[in-house]
């Protein structure tokens, strides 16, 4: 049977944390799979709720780290640490609930035929709920302009709803990857693409998050915009 970690990266989510383990501890196999909450030193105090909740649940370990550097580093640490570990499979999620924890057999079952699961808003039975228009037009754009950009199928390149097979995640050179934002979804996506690896989209609803402040700044849209077609003339000339 396959080992199965989710990285839960954390910034000022003490609101959501503690709900969100435990929900994903009711769709896991706690005798065998885990959750490794990824805490960047948060004010709030998400980190000691971290620390607390891995002393009751032996399923549960924390990574802290010292400060806030963007979803891309908190990740990168998260899957060393795990690719250390025996995981077969890696999941990465947010901790907010817009992903919901009843989607995770789905895109674990789904790895039977792909390397790399993504979980799509943007394919046949997906979708975002309670967003605003400039909210959807940036998502959207954003996923159309990499599609273009970068010439690939993946419909929904900026989602952060995945799950790796192992050997997928070892094919990334962690140490090339330096995004900070969502540009850091685009990038593992299409290196996992450009090794001729099996990419899959799975529909799931994605809902605004339920409590806390949303993390999608100007600067991060910004860095995807930029880095994209960076990308593409990295590949063109071998360097992916």
């Amino acid at each position: 049977m396959s080992r199965i970690w989710i990285c839960l990266p954390t910034y000022n989510e003490r609101e959501n944390l503690e709900a969100m383990v435990r929900a994903l501890g009711a769709v896991l196999d706690t005798s065998r799979d885990g959750v490794l909450v990824i805490d960047d030193s948060s004010p709030d105090g998400t980190g000691e709720i971290a620390d607390r909740l891995a002393v009751e649940l032996p399923w549960v370990s924390v990574l802290h780290r010292e400060r806030k550097e963007g979803i891309g580093p908190a990740y990168i640490a998260g899957f060393r640490h795990l690719l250390a570990s025996e995981a077969d499979l890696v999941l990465e999620m947010d901790c907010d609930f817009s992903h919901d924890p009843r989607d995770v057999p789905r895109l674990i079952a789904a790895t039977a035929e792909a390397d790399l699961v993504l979980g799509s808003r943007y394919v046949k039975g997906g979708g975002t709920e309670n967003w605003g228009l400039l909210r959807r037009f940036v998502s959207r754009g954003g996923c159309i302009y990499a599609q273009v950009l970068l010439s690939v199928g993946i419909r929904d390149l900026t989602g952060g709803f995945k799950c790796f097979r192992r050997g997928a995640l070892e094919s990334i050179d962690l140490d090339a990857l330096s995004a900070h934002g969502y540009a850091f979804q685009i990038e593992t996506t299409y290196r996992v693409l450009r090794k001729r690896l099996r990419v899959q989209e799975v529909p799931i609803r994605f809902v605004e998050r339920r409590a806390g402040a949303s993390k999608m700044t100007g600067s991060i849209v910004a860095e995807a915009i930029w880095k994209v077609p960076l990308l593409r003339l990295r590949a063109l000339l071998g360097r992916v």
